[in-house]
């Protein structure tokens, strides 16, 4: 059999199924398909392929797939993060939880029967990833969730920035990315102010603790930039919200004073922790402040950085648009959105053709293309 037609038997039917909430970026993601695969679309004109979640009056749910998935590469599109869906529950209106959107996405897989051809789960931000290691008696949800997966037939798992990659170890031999959104962020960033991104001379990369370390060397390493930490000193005796109070961020690094500064972190989940970084880099003078966070979950809303933003501490905020935005931070004047779409199309395009992905993995030719196209203008 030839090599193409090998590729031409692999390669099933291209079809994308995006859960609750996730309509506008799966459209998005629709439209970047098309103009990748012209000529190649189902008869439909589309690849989304339309779902129907119902929920009875006591919260209990189903899914109905309302289209043949018979031979289909399918790619499931879940944002488990996304509160602004809402059931009716006795009466109430109940907005969806990480766990009620997980369970979505399990009674989708298991409404197809085991009739695609391949299943691909794209979750950008992890269920129940940042509880990634046991350090007492817990539960190891995430760990359990991969491996629960896996077991209902799903053959690849695509994942964005997880807190912790290592949560793979719980299903080693199965197919688990984790994709950086680097490239995107430092394009983002060169549309907003070049001279911050091209300048390794005036911007540093600053982790705000030593889990975000990894990251905040590559962004240091291919941008060429000197690179600071802060670790977080914690009052371990005491458990408030369910971790440790921070008592003082402490700093190692060369002097941030008169620099522009990039700090780079997975998530801003309340927002304190990243302020609090933020003010210390003002007091120790730094120039600029900018803050890169895959996801802006800003779980307790803005105020706090619309009062960052007017008292200088905070100049600019990136974060993706790979899970629900909280409803007004698009009108936030600190506030910069990463568009994943056009990203997630290609890596699906790929996939589906039976393509390698490790450039995505790796942008770093991708990333020199757009730092020199810019030293050029």
């Amino acid at each position: 059999m030839s090599s193409s037609a090998i590729e031409s038997y692999n390669k099933g039917k291209l079809g994308v199924i995006g859960l609750s909430g996730t309509d506008e970026f799966c459209d998005r993601v629709d439209f970047y398909l098309k103009k990748f695969n012209e000529g190649d679309v189902r008869e439909e004109g589309t690849y989304l392929i339309p779902i129907k979640p119902s929920r009875f009056g006591t919260g209990e749910a189903k899914v109905t797939i309302l289209h043949s998935i018979r031979t289909f590469d399918v790619y499931l599109i879940v944002d488990v993060f996304n509160y602004g869906v809402t059931y009716k529950m006795y009466g109430q209106d109940v907005p969806m939880s990480p766990d009620d959107h997980f369970q979505d996405l399990k009674r989708v897989i298991s409404a197809m029967c085991g009739k695609a051809k391949r299943i691909t789960v794209i979750m950008p931000m992890l269920y129940e990833g940042r509880q990634h290691k046991r350090v007492a008696r817990e539960s190891l949800d995430c760990a359990m969730a991969l491996q629960e997966l896996m077991n209902m037939g799903v053959d690849n798992i695509i994942t964005f920035d997880a807190h912790d990659a290592r949560v793979q170890s719980a299903i080693p031999n199965k197919s688990f990315e984790n994709i950086q959104p680097t490239y995107q962020m430092i394009k983002a960033c060169l549309k907003y102010d070049k001279d911050i991104i091209l300048n390794k001379d005036n911007t540093m990369i600053i982790s705000p603790d030593e889990g975000a370390m990894s990251r905040c060397m590559y962004y240091s390493s291919v941008l060429g930039m000197k690179l600071g930490m802060f670790y977080k000193r914690r009052d371990y005796s005491k458990v408030v919200d369910g971790k440790n109070p921070i008592l003082a961020h402490e700093f190692l690094g060369t002097s941030v004073e008169g620099m522009n500064v990039i700090v780079v972190d997975d998530m801003i989940a309340s927002g304190d922790s990243m302020i609090d970084v933020c003010r210390e880099l003002k007091k120790r003078k730094a120039a600029k402040v900018i803050c890169f966070s895959t996801f802006g979950l800003f779980t307790e809303g803005f105020d706090k950085f619309n009062e960052a933003y007017k008292s200088g501490i905070i100049d600019a905020v990136f974060t993706t648009n790979l899970i629900y935005a909280r409803p007004g931070l698009l009108d936030c004047p600190w506030y910069h959105q990463v568009d994943m779409s056009k990203y997630v199309a290609l890596l699906i395009s790929e996939l589906n053709s039976e393509h390698s992905i490790s450039e995505f993995l790796d942008p770093i030719k991708r990333i020199n293309a757009a730092l020199d196209k810019y030293r050029n203008i």
